[in-house]
């Protein structure tokens, strides 16, 4: 019992550690972006503490959020969290809030084009049907 523990809890740490080395390599290519762009250089110590500043803030982030969802009793977490998450910056629930209503909408026009298709679809079969029960009774 005890070996399926440390096992599990090695698995964990294993697990968390190549999320921080993708963070780490995620935040290294956009300090070479803004580098680049900028005309600057960001220090190796920079680059690991932003990153390391990061994970944390995500870390939080999916506290708060397993938080709202679970004081709404519920058990998923929905875009109403991500945007209670974002309160605090406008410009940042502004973005979500827009691209929440583009995800819906895109989702709105595919669900009528799939409906559309399918009763295409049911009202061919019913004029072959009608054809084949025509034709036999001739």
């Amino acid at each position: 019992m005890e070996e399926e523990a440390e096992a599990e809890e090695q698995q964990r740490f294993s697990y968390q550690q190549r999320l921080k080395a993708a963070v780490h390599y995620t935040v290294g290519c956009l300090c070479e972006e803004v580098a680049l762009d900028k005309e600057m250089q960001f220090s190796k110590q920079t680059i690991a503490a932003i990153s390391e500043l990061t994970f944390r803030q995500c870390e939080n982030f999916a506290k708060d959020l397993e938080m709202f969802a679970r004081h709404a009793r519920r058990t998923t977490i929905n875009t109403e969290d991500v945007k209670l998450l974002a309160r605090r910056s406008n410009s940042l629930l502004k973005y979500i809030t827009d691209k929440s209503e583009e995800i819906a909408q895109t989702n709105l026009e595919r669900k009528a084009r799939k409906k559309k298709k399918s009763e295409n679809g049911n009202h061919n079969s019913r004029e072959l049907a009608e054809a084949g029960v025509v034709e036999s009774e001739k």
